[in-house]
């Protein structure tokens, strides 16, 4: 059972490649199950995973080949450091759309409906040199619904989040799904692959669009200010209360994008309806009834303002910001991502997969319980982790 729960699994993965010369000591499949394995069970750098296999190799054995016993740390820093790390995003992202297809019933379509937010984050200890402070960022793509990671992209050190984007997006299965993407990925090229591929997309809009913005915000807030007199649209307001304050998000959309101009809507792939949302804040803990108010814009390809069409716009557009508190913070918080310091090669990159990877089975417990917990059950208990591994 132990041999065909990670069989299963690892089907996946046998497509990366094994970077080493012929003349080698150690099972390639023997090190990359070992890693998944021991990063499941609370191993957050290559000595700990070596550790946990020293105190596991009699078990190991009953389902990996291990000639040579069990790898050491240099052998794992090595092969991680040198192993593609678009070959592995490849298996990566073959496997994570197996795993939505099983969470969404079987669908044809598993993204069909559902929310990706796309996201950067930085591997803060990851520069290769205290004089040289360039740390890997890192693109994701999250599934909202199903709380999945789909895909991850390293961003060139020497550009930024905006020639990940398109290399991620042609990755992806996107047909029937809605993209989101902070301002920096509000460009023409990302929003006309993400229609190319039969997706919709929603973009924030911000000052690295100066004309868009512009418009957008000129028509947006005089559309508000005339009630939109004559102009198609939908409104949506929500009211929450906590942490010391009472919020008020109102979102109004339209679909009369044809105010921005013939030559604005040539050159956006797909742009169907424009929207605006207004944050109202008060701190209750402030004497003197402080009120903030911040407006955000955003384009999409979503078509139509019906009735309900921007309440669905305003949880699309809050689901997006859940890649920071279901997945960034739980990377650092739950799996250490923050403080590791890999550096060599692609050793940092390869490391932050084998993460997604184990948040990605972690999930399948649907136990109200923290990834620490979940870690540490894997560690002490080996039906649990078996149980992971076939979910």
């Amino acid at each position: 059972m132990d041999a065909q729960a990670t069989a299963v699994f690892l089907r996946f993965f046998l497509d990366v490649k094994d970077p080493r010369r012929h003349n080698v000591r150690h099972v390639f499949t023997d090190i990359l199950t070992i890693a998944i394995l021991a990063v499941l069970c609370k191993s957050d750098d290559w000595t700990e995973v070596v550790e946990w296999a020293k105190a596991n190799r009699v078990w190991l054995k009953t389902f990996l080949a291990l000639p040579k016993g069990i790898p050491g740390a240099d052998t794992f820093r090595r092969v991680f450091a040198r192993i593609d790390p678009l070959g592995f995003e490849h298996c990566f992202v073959n496997w994570t759309r197996a795993l939505a297809e099983v969470c969404a019933g079987g669908s044809p379509c598993a993204c069909d409906g559902r929310s990706i937010a796309l996201d950067g984050k930085v591997l803060r200890r990851s520069f290769a040199h205290a004089w040289d402070r360039q740390a890997i960022h890192l693109v994701s793509a999250w599934c909202v619904q199903n709380q999945l990671v789909l895909g991850q992209l390293a961003v060139d050190s020497k550009s930024n989040e905006i020639t990940a984007l398109p290399a991620l997006l042609d990755l992806l299965d996107l047909k029937g799904a809605v993209v989101t993407i902070d301002a920096m990925g509000c460009q023409r090229e990302v929003a006309g692959r993400i229609v190319d591929k039969k997706g919709d997309y929603v973009l924030a809009v911000k000052g690295n669009q100066p004309t868009l913005h512009a418009k957008v915000k000129n028509l947006m807030d005089e559309a508000i200010i005339d009630g939109f007199k004559q102009m198609r649209h939908d409104v949506f307001e929500q009211s929450e209360q906590g942490h010391g304050r009472i919020e008020k998000r109102t979102v109004w959309l339209t679909d009369e994008v044809s105010w921005l101009g013939e030559q604005m809507l040539g050159t956006w792939a797909g742009l169907a309806s424009i929207a605006v949302v207004e944050s109202t804040r008060q701190d209750l803990g402030d004497l003197t009834g402080k009120v903030t108010i911040e407006r955000r814009w955003f384009i999409s390809s979503v078509k139509g303002c019906k009735p309900g069409d921007a309440r669905r716009m305003a949880q699309v557009i809050r689901g997006h910001w859940g890649v920071e508190n279901q997945l960034h913070w739980r990377l650092d918080m739950s799996l250490g991502e923050d403080d590791s310091r890999l550096r060599v090669g692609h050793g940092a990159q390869n490391f932050s997969r084998l993460r997604r990877i184990v948040l990605n089975k972690l999930k399948s417990d649907k136990r109200k319980v923290s990834l620490k917990v979940k870690r540490y059950r894997c560690s002490i208990d080996r039906e649990y982790l078996l149980e992971r591994l076939r979910q």
